[in-house]
């Protein structure tokens, strides 16, 4: 089994941009916590971040016949991409949404999710934490199938 873990804009800042909400660990320590997971769940991951919006498009289309799973952090462009929502109903691959906050206990306009629709699940507001809670409904969701 092979999941596509994608990250969008600014989560390249981790450990440096806003610590209260996003906290103190960077990105390579999240990728690390994932890898290892995913080892435990006998499986592999393909983690990958981009701040361009078309790039994670051209990811989620190139994921097609590739992997069994997508895990995502679409960032900013949960509240706007009407693009990455076409991209994953497109492919049809199983989807789980993750955030490290709570977007709904911030400002009122993260409470838009466009991704949503499309997503077996979201996981918020549980930190790093939360890619491990995604990733297992991912699996889980997978190994029933």
């Amino acid at each position: 089994m092979h999941i596509l873990v994608l990250n969008g804009p600014n989560l390249n800042m981790l450990g440096i941009r806003e610590p209260e909400h996003y906290g103190t660990q960077t990105l390579a320590d999240l990728v690390q916590m994932i890898e290892t997971e995913a080892a435990a769940l006998g499986i592999t991951v393909e983690c990958f971040q981009s701040n361009h919006e078309g790039v994670l498009v051209d990811r989620i289309q190139e994921a097609y016949g590739k992997a069994d799973g997508i895990l995502i952090n679409p960032a900013a462009y949960t509240h706007t991409s009407v693009a990455l929502l076409d991209a994953v109903k497109a492919v049809q691959i199983p989807t789980v949404e993750v955030h490290i906050s709570d977007p709904d206990t911030r400002d009122e306009f993260r409470k838009i999710s466009y991704i949503r629709q499309a997503c077996i699940a979201t996981v918020k507001g549980k930190g790093f934490e939360g890619y491990l809670e995604g990733l297992n409904i991912l699996v889980h969701h997978l190994r029933q199938k």
